[in-house]
């Protein structure tokens, strides 16, 4: 029995994590969409874009 219980709230956590970490990485690449030019652009200016 309290193998079965430690089985699902595993489950649980591991589709929350993944669920999380799934919205962060949306709002990442939403904010990368909407801010990316600008910040290649102030890179470019201070040099920093030529470390990648």
């Amino acid at each position: 029995m309290t193998t079965a219980r430690h089985t699902v709230r595993a489950a649980v956590l591991i589709a929350s994590g993944a669920a999380l970490l799934g919205a962060l990485s949306a709002l990442a690449f939403a904010g990368w969409l909407e801010h990316g030019s600008s910040i290649l652009l102030s890179m470019a200016e201070t040099g920093l874009s030529w470390c990648f």
